[in-house]
């Protein structure tokens, strides 16, 4: 009889070090995560207070060249619901005569641009607006165009600093624009 409650009290006292063992463990691994989460916060809200490094910060908006214009119409204002927000003719090298619609889709803009049929050749892979594109929102164009550029890419504008914005194309061919516009 000895022995077998001798053997069941070694094997409690193993099962109680274990236990203790284990919540020991898993208690301080707690901590170091609720430790690490309180300081990524921390450090998170101070990013946010100062903020040194640039950076995109948003989409701007998307823009569509537009070829065939009635179907583009019926396809967004008649099928998707967009409601058009604005409509001008642009003025200016390679924009002269075009045309920019604004469509509106609750908070999301999408902007048509129908270039004038006597600048249709004038149409390069990249320049101003008159092509496919999507514009990005960022903190500080400076830095990002430097690092392109130091990248090898090729930057449409380059007084991006001075005029707040430029584009380029990216290794996919999608072209996209830079813009540190308020």
């Amino acid at each position: 009889m000895k022995t077998v409650t001798g053997n069941l009290n070694k094997e409690k006292n193993v099962f109680t070090i274990l236990t203790w063992k284990y919540t020991l463990i898993v208690t301080l691994v707690l901590l170091s995560i609720s430790s690490s989460f309180s300081q990524n916060v921390q450090s998170g809200n101070e990013k946010e207070d100062v903020t040194t490094e640039a950076r995109v910060t948003g989409l701007n908006y998307i823009c569509i060249h537009v070829l065939e214009l009635e179907k583009t119409l019926k396809l967004y204002r008649e099928i998707l619901g967009f409601k058009m927000s604005d409509a001008k003719v642009l003025h200016g090298p390679g924009l002269e005569g075009m045309l920019v619609m604004k469509l509106k889709a609750e908070d999301l803009e999408i902007s048509l641009s129908l270039t004038a049929p006597e600048f249709q050749n004038t149409i390069g892979p990249v320049g101003n607006t008159n092509h496919n594109h999507f514009m990005l929102k960022v903190n500080d164009i400076g830095p990002i165009g430097d690092k392109l550029k130091a990248e090898g890419y090729a930057l449409e504008n380059e007084h991006y600093v001075r005029d707040k914005y430029t584009f380029f194309v990216g290794p996919n061919g999608e072209i996209i624009g830079l813009s540190a516009w308020d």
